[in-house]
Order: C-alpha cells, then structure tokens, then sequence
C-alpha cells in the first residue's frame, strides 16, 4: 500500500464521517446526555491538544519554556485578564526564559 493509497482512504473515511453527520436526527443531539458528552469531548481534545503541544517534542517529554508559559496563561485566564495580555504575557515568559537558557 503506497503512501496515495493512504491518503484517499483517510480522505474517503473522512468524508463519510462528515455526511454521516447529517445522517444524525437533530432530535437526538438536543437530548442532554449527546449534549453534555459533547461538551465534554470538546474540552478533553483541546486539553490534550494543549498538553501534546507544550510537552511533546517528537517521542519525547519536553520540559521547556512552553511549560512556564502555559502556567502562567492560565493563571492569567483564571484572574479573567483578557486574551490578548494573556497571550502577550504567555509569550513574554518564554522569550525570557529562552534568552537566558
């Protein structure tokens, strides 16, 4: 199996998941439970999505500046600073801890 051959059976299982989709009763995704797993799944991705970019480095576990960083965007977003000094601030302790490493 080639690398093409690969890439049009992701492509083709891809599209059948989204037409799938549609397939589903909107009925059955306003019910609480479909609902409330929704959610739920929506913040575990974007966790996990956030840990594998500040730790992951190929195979490997990374303790770098990203590490810092994120801690203190969240602790920024949990004062509710908005976003845009939360960012700045975020980036501003990984370029100092990466000038002086």
């Amino acid at each position: 199996m080639t690398t093409w051959h690969v890439i049009l059976i992701a492509t083709a299982a891809t599209l059948a998941l989204k037409l799938g989709g549609y397939v589903v009763p909107a009925g059955f995704l306003e019910r609480e439970r479909p609902a409330r797993i929704a959610d739920l799944l929506t913040v575990a991705l974007l966790s996990a999505l956030i840990v594998v970019q500040t730790l992951g480095a190929g195979q490997a576990i990374v303790l770098d500046a990203r590490v810092p960083a994120v801690i203190v965007a969240a602790a920024l977003y949990a004062l509710r600073v908005p976003f845009v000094i939360v960012v700045i601030a975020a980036a501003a302790v990984a370029a100092g801890i990466r000038a002086f490493t």
